[in-house]
């Protein structure tokens, strides 16, 4: 027989739990189907209830996750699901808000929302999922394509300057940055349970395949025949190791990094440079590892935590102005907001 107390205990929800009725219309192959799993999967051992839960998505691909999660959801306007987000944790900050963009929607038309998500820390996760093109329009560069990128609005190949998301995140003053990749669950795990944990702005950038518009851009980094070569896992308290033996890693010389080979130049891990995902300067030197080379030899590209920051959070900081303003002046009556004091005479 079981007690009042026991039946009130509500049983551990599953990620069926929180897959909605909804069919799932992505294009065979396309990473977001991965990023999807990875959510369901990890949101159960968060211990939150589904009614505390929002995605808020804008326009694109990945703006269809809302309809797909089986908790509350805005699938809102191109570029502004940022400044809706901070809307909803500022009017409830109990509830536990995600941001689902990619990498147009998010770094184009919604650039300016973005960076300034990122400097106010509101405690709210934006996972960015970065294919380098624009899926849902039918293939246009995008602000993340590289520097001669073929595509349908650049024919003749982009003369432009791609952003480093990271960079852009960490130079907006964001106080959790991270990378991970569609083709590797565990490691996105991981990444989405350390930016659940984290108390402010926590930017994801998800590597994503578009099977259909530029399939294959990232597969470099998760291939058995190129990644140990091309990836480098970062891990707190860790040397920054790689290569197909972990017979590779970075050094640093001043604030310069270089690789280094171990065998050849006989060192160990402990002579490579720590981890730290505490340090923003280092944070900053690991993000810019991006298209950068060294005598040639081209820097891995970093997945995982890169910076951790702990800081007051946007929410917290309002609440603590009006709970200091209330103590100081009391509560003002509504009518005199609305009527105010300010008043003038026109001649």
């Amino acid at each position: 027989m079981t007690t009042i107390a026991e039946q009130e205990v509500s049983p551990k929800l599953t990620a069926k739990d929180f897959a909605s009725n909804q069919e799932v219309k992505w294009c065979p192959g396309c990473g977001d189907y991965s990023t999807l799993k990875q959510v369901q999967t990890v949101f159960p051992d968060f211990g939150i209830p589904k009614e505390d839960i929002v995605f808020i998505s804008g326009i694109g691909c990945a703006a269809r996750f809302t309809y797909y999660m089986d908790t509350y959801g805005m699938h809102s306007i191109h570029g502004r699901a940022a400044a809706i987000a901070s809307g909803v944790k500022a009017a409830n900050p109990n509830l536990s808000v995600w941001i689902i963009s990619g990498d147009g929607d998010a770094l184009s038309i919604g650039g300016n929302h973005f960076i300034h998500l990122m400097r106010k820390n509101f405690d709210v996760n934006y996972l960015v999922f970065n294919n380098q093109i624009y899926g849902l329009t039918k293939g246009q560069y995008s602000p993340t394509s590289e520097k001669g990128k073929v595509a349908k609005s650049t024919p003749y190949g982009s003369v432009e300057e791609p952003f480093n998301p990271s960079e852009l995140a960490l130079g907006a003053k964001c106080s959790f940055v991270a990378r991970s990749m569609d083709r590797d669950p565990k490691h996105m795990q991981m990444v989405l349970k350390r930016a659940n944990d984290h108390k402010g702005t926590s930017f994801v950038e998800i590597y994503q395949n578009c099977p259909v518009f530029n399939d294959g851009t990232f597969f470099a980094f998760s291939e058995k025949e190129t990644k140990k070569e091309k990836v480098i896992f970062l891990e707190h308290g860790k040397p920054l190791l790689f290569g197909n033996d972990n017979d590779k890693g970075i050094k640093l010389d001043g604030t310069m990094p270089v690789i280094v080979n171990l065998k050849e130049e006989g060192l160990s891990a402990n002579d490579l440079w720590i981890h730290d995902e505490h340090d923003k300067i280092k944070a900053h030197i690991i993000a810019s590892f991006f298209d950068t080379h060294y005598n040639g030899v081209e820097f891995p590209r970093p997945f995982g935590v890169m910076y951790s920051e702990n800081r007051s959070t946007y929410e917290v900081s309002m609440q603590e102005q009006i709970d200091e303003l209330i103590t100081r002046k009391g509560k003002t009556p509504l009518d005199k907001i609305l009527s105010g004091d300010k008043t003038w005479t026109i001649l």
